[in-house]
């Protein structure tokens, strides 16, 4: 009898946790804390902080793999790794980017083709962020994958990852989808040191009407232009511009409703869990998870920047007709950062209304950090 109490203690988790689980455990509920409490971006945070929760069970084995034993039995893996199939095999993200199509106005983009150049130039902390991670000892691959954080895409960022470092997929990850989470803290305080009050009380004009036609043509000229310029590019383009197609056409409704509400959301239930899962005490509490980290939020900071930054030029060029702040949309947290420029803008002058403005780079954001995304793949792939 006394065995048999042994035996299921030692089965517990209890028995089997150790000082880095009881911190991950600590890190996952933070975040639940923070998804919850705090609502920083709770679609993506609390499954991704309950995937982090399950996998650091001692024992509960939801991340174990598919395996085979010496007598030829198959071995069942753990729940969570049939998730992360479909984020290491890459079929998860571009269902996300559908998901995005459908549920994006472009219009703001087509009536201002000027805000492209916002979005381009947000995606320069990707490129610094690369030069920052092969000074720190990454590989070619591992920095292209850390790089592409400054884009603020989580599915983008899984993607580039499983194709190009998958080692480092769990703390990229969780890296991107905390910063987009942390994006109405991480970028008012960056937009109001590169600009001034004036700069910030600007009124834009209301944007020029855009018809049915244009919207239909951007999404096949879009797939077409940056296909053929950039292979690799093709399956995150392509099928966000299905799902703007679905949008925009005005025959596919049911199409359009399921991609941008049921599907999305069960793959982002799927997606969050497998994210999350990845962040094992074994895998993330180690110096190069803390590098990741750093180096992310310097890539988001630098993308930011670099947004307002020519925001700032374009006011300067345009006599004072465009708002600086509309830049710090550029990275492709949609449609979070849009909204921030909204709330700086307008907590300067309440009459401002930058919203749809600040759609142009925000929209150009995801296409943004897909081209670059295309490109590491093409250089590093």
């Amino acid at each position: 009898m006394g065995q048999a109490i042994v035996n299921f203690i030692e089965s517990t988790g209890f028995y089997g946790l150790t000082l880095p689980h009881i911190i991950m455990l600590g890190i996952s509920c933070l975040l639940l804390y923070l998804a919850i409490k705090k609502g920083f971006e709770p679609l993506l945070l609390v499954p991704i902080a309950f995937g982090m929760l399950l996998t650091n069970l001692p024992a509960a084995g939801l991340m174990n793999p598919h395996a085979v034993d010496a007598s030829g039995h198959v071995i069942p893996g753990g729940l969570l790794w049939y998730f992360f199939q479909g984020d290491e095999l890459g079929i998860f993200p571009p269902i996300i980017f559908m998901g995005v199509g459908a549920m994006t106005d472009f219009g703001p983009l087509i009536a201002n083709p000027k805000s492209l150049l916002l979005g381009a130039a947000a995606q320069f902390g990707i490129f610094t962020t690369f030069l920052g991670a092969i000074f720190l000892g990454f590989t070619g691959q591992q920095a292209g994958a850390i790089g592409i954080i400054g884009g603020a895409d989580g599915p983008t960022a899984i993607f580039l990852a499983s194709k190009l470092a998958p080692e480092i997929l769990g703390p990229i990850a969780v890296a991107a989808y905390s910063y987009m989470a942390l994006v109405p803290i991480i970028q008012p305080p960056i937009m109001k040191a590169l600009t001034t009050k004036k700069e910030r009380m600007v009124k834009m004009e209301q944007l020029r009407p855009v018809s049915k036609t244009e919207k239909i043509l951007f999404p096949i000229m879009v797939t077409l232009v940056v296909s053929l310029m950039l292979p690799p590019a093709a399956t995150l383009i392509g099928m966000l511009m299905l799902g703007n197609l679905f949008r925009e056409c005005g025959v596919t409704g049911r199409l359009t409703d399921t991609a941008s509400n049921a599907l999305i959301n069960i793959v982002t239930i799927f997606l969050g869990l497998s994210v999350g899962a990845t962040a094992t005490a074994e895998a993330f509490l180690k110096l190069e998870t803390i590098k990741i980290i750093i180096l992310g939020v310097i890539a988001f900071a630098v993308g930011t920047a670099a947004g307002v930054l020519l925001g700032k030029v374009m006011y300067k060029v345009s006599g004072g007709k465009i708002n600086p702040l509309i830049g710090s949309a550029g990275v492709s947290a949609v449609p979070m950062a849009a909204r921030v420029s909204q709330v700086v803008g307008q907590k300067e002058n309440p009459s401002n209304f930058l919203l749809m403005h600040a759609m142009g780079p925000n929209v150009s954001g995801v296409i943004g950090s897909a081209v670059a995304a295309g490109v590491l793949l093409s250089l590093f792939g």
